[in-house]
């Protein structure tokens, strides 16, 4: 399996990150994509993933903390990519739950960076809450090689319009909850090579494990529930899935 969106660099997780990871990798996970958030984190997250082979970085400003995002940040972001040879921009997007969110500045911040993913010829890790109309306009008005629109919640006929544009779906531990019927119905009628797993810890944890931090060594929880809700072998959705992150973004 792999863990195609964890924040392992947060603080969340500075007390116990070797043994998270050793449970990871024993549970299955071969590899795990860390966003970045925030130009001031990069530089942890890229020493974090640099001592590790199954590790793979993506840099990004994150739309929530428009308050930590500089505008020399850009500039710094097109830098680093030369240097630090990230497998995706992330993670970027539009978040417009909050009313009183700058959406002016969010999609300012989003088509930059789109701009920059572009150029570069990289993928993009997006979030998206309550924006999916939004974001599809942006991601027409400048087309990218792809990506993944991670923790994805919209319609059945959002995810046909992100496949056509190049993405895939993420599906995390929302997955696991009896009450997400929804989400369980459209992560049972999606093409499996459509969509990829992820945790988003140490965010959006498992039904297991309801307010306590998540891990990428419940990844495996996600995948049962895939399978489940598909009627398919847990073992063919792993393979598919690691075969649709692997392409996506292009993990040797």
């Amino acid at each position: 399996m792999i863990d195609t969106h964890c924040h392992l660099d947060v603080t969340d997780f500075d007390q116990d990150r070797d043994q998270v990871l050793q449970a990871a990798r024993a549970a299955g996970v071969a590899a795990i994509v860390v966003p970045g958030i925030d130009a001031a984190g990069w530089d942890k997250l890229l020493r974090l993933c640099a001592d590790a082979e199954d590790l793979y970085p993506a840099l990004g400003l994150h739309p929530v903390y428009l308050e930590r995002h500089r505008d020399a940040d850009l500039a710094a972001l097109e830098q680093r990519l030369g240097e630090a040879q990230p497998v995706a921009i992330g993670e970027i997007g539009l978040d417009f739950h909050d009313k009183e969110a700058d959406r002016a500045r969010q999609l300012e911040l989003c088509a930059a960076q789109l701009a920059i993913a572009r150029a570069a010829g990289l993928p993009v890790l997006l979030h998206v809450r309550k924006a999916h109309d939004e974001m599809l306009r942006l991601l027409r008005e400048t087309p990218v090689v792809g990506g993944t629109a991670h923790a994805f919640n919209g319609s059945l006929q959002q995810a046909q319009q992100y496949r056509e544009l190049g993405f895939c779906l993420g599906f995390g531990g929302m997955l696991t909850f009896e009450r997400s019927s929804r989400l369980r119905r459209l992560a049972s009628e999606l093409p499996l090579d459509a969509i990829v797993l992820e945790t988003d810890a140490p965010d959006l944890t498992v039904a297991s494990h309801r307010y306590e931090r998540n891990s990428p060594a419940y990844l495996p929880e996600v995948l049962s529930a895939l399978a489940e809700v598909r009627d398919a072998d847990p073992a063919e959705v792993a393979r598919q899935t690691t075969a649709n992150a692997r392409r996506l973004l292009a993990l040797h």
